[in-house]
């Protein structure tokens, strides 16, 4: 637990290691959580599932905050990468994780939840490293923007015929569980943004910390909830949401090269297809009352996520990208309330 808590502060030090920071004490918090786990199961009879839900609506508020009409502009100079984008992260993805599950020899549930893991929206921290790694951040943020407010619909269709030979769907519940979690927040957002937009600027210094916390919060209750599970097949359970992980940024490259986009559009869907939602995973995890078992995976992909996102952008920033960039513009659009805002997944 020292390990990693003072790895997270020596690498703030050097910029090449900077943007690791945050996982390494995502990874304090889960050793933490695993060698302490009643400290993260209930406080003075009250469970602490019952944070996970309204931890998630308050990041999707924030994400709604720092929403606007330009970005979606992308949909409209470059629909073609949008769509590309928007297909393989609700295609390629699920079918990878479904390959992966059934492959994988693990109970029924924790096979839903890595199916889950892989039905999931685009991580709202993909901007930021888009940025890192010289792809198009206003390309990533309308393909975060567009997943996200897929997800009602897409989720849960997508697990009844991917997961439903492995637990019961319940469709209609988890599409509300959704919106409740998601349209609802954003829309919240998006109101708040439009009429106070300059006026509250203690949401945006408190927004990027509240998030931080509140992710690492859901992943040390999800470790000790699920404790016992991921000690018997951690390491499986590792490898496959790796493997998940890679095969996604792999996957979606080349998906976009065969569509012929230009290199700095492949990257971008490279990236946003391979990082994943993980904290909305967990939600619907809890919402579903299984958060021990279907919100494992998600526990386990925070870490990896992260750094593996960050080596791939590291590469990457080495690297200029060939091709024009004449249909959306490579310099980021995010103002600092997005890249605060979207840091934290």
């Amino acid at each position: 637990m020292a390990f990693f808590l003072t790895s997270a502060i020596g690498v703030r030090a050097f910029q090449a290691t900077k943007g690791l920071s945050f996982t390494l004490i995502i990874l304090s918090v889960v050793t933490t959580a695993l060698n302490f786990p009643d400290y993260f199961l209930e406080f003075q009879g009250y469970e602490l599932a019952g944070l996970i839900t309204p931890l998630i609506q308050i990041i999707m508020f924030g994400m709604g905050t720092s929403m606007g009409v330009k970005d979606f502009i992308a949909l409209g100079k470059s629909p073609k990468s949008v769509i590309v984008g928007v297909v393989a992260q609700f295609l390629l993805m699920p079918l990878i994780a479904f390959g992966l599950a059934s492959v994988s020899g693990f109970s029924p549930e924790i096979s839903a939840g890595l199916i889950l893991l892989g039905c999931a929206p685009v991580s709202v921290a993909s901007p930021v490293m888009a940025y890192l790694a010289k792809a198009n951040v206003a390309l990533c943020i309308t393909i975060v923007s567009v997943t996200t407010l897929l997800a009602p619909l897409f989720i849960p269709v997508l697990m009844k015929f991917y997961a439903g030979g492995f637990i019961p769907i319940d469709v209609l519940g988890m599409m509300w569980g959704i919106v409740k979690m998601v349209l609802i927040p954003i829309g919240a957002g998006l109101i708040f943004n439009k009429f106070l937009h300059g006026k509250a600027k203690w949401l945006d210094a408190s927004m990027p910390i509240v998030s931080m916390v509140g992710i690492a919060l859901i992943v040390a209750i999800i470790m000790a909830a699920g404790r016992e599970s991921l000690l018997n097949m951690g390491m499986m359970l590792v490898l496959m949401v790796l493997v998940l992980n890679l095969a996604g940024y792999y996957s979606a490259y080349w998906m976009a090269r065969l569509f012929k986009l230009e290199e700095q559009h492949c990257r971008t869907i490279s990236l946003t297809t391979g990082m994943q939602n993980a904290g909305l995973v967990s939600g619907i995890a809890k919402e579903m009352g299984k958060i021990a078992t279907v919100g494992l995976a998600s526990a386990v992909c925070g870490p990896l996520m992260g750094f593996t996102s960050s080596v791939l952008a590291s590469y990457w920033n080495g690297e200029k990208p060939t091709g024009s960039t004449s249909e959306i513009p490579s310099e980021p659009i995010l103002d600092k309330s997005n890249v605060n805002n979207n840091v934290s997944n």
